[in-house]
């Protein structure tokens, strides 16, 4: 089975190239690049029906071309992704280690005592 996704048109069963969303409250059809994923308020539709695209009356057709040069990911997604990488496998930086008050030694009358914690007064 063909993971490619199929035209939202009634009967056409050609490859989606673009994907066409509704901006209800500007009035807009934006017909764009095929979407990454498919969304469920959007319309994926192949060559044929994306040219002979219309929208209701009184609305704007926003056509979005593709950029040639964005096949793919560019030199700076990769170090991004590179550097996102690098820090999740870098193992965390141990917590520091607290001690109750009376092993360090504190003066009791220096604070609040609650329970384990202790509320210093600066002076």
């Amino acid at each position: 089975m063909s993971s490619a996704r199929r035209c939202s048109r009634t009967a056409c069963s050609r490859a989606a190239i673009a994907t066409l969303t509704y901006v209800y409250a500007d009035q807009t059809a934006v017909l764009g690049p095929l979407a990454t994923y498919a969304e469920p308020h959007a319309y994926d539709l192949c060559e044929q029906h994306s040219e002979r695209l219309s929208a209701p009356r009184g609305w704007e057709v926003l056509r979005l071309a593709p950029d040639p040069s964005a096949h793919g990911p560019s030199g700076d997604d990769l170090l991004a992704l590179a550097d996102a990488v690098r820090e999740a496998a870098r193992p965390p930086e141990p917590a520091p280690r607290l001690r109750p008050a009376e092993q360090e030694g504190d003066d009791p009358t220096r604070g609040v005592r609650r329970g384990h914690l202790r509320i210093l007064t600066t002076d």
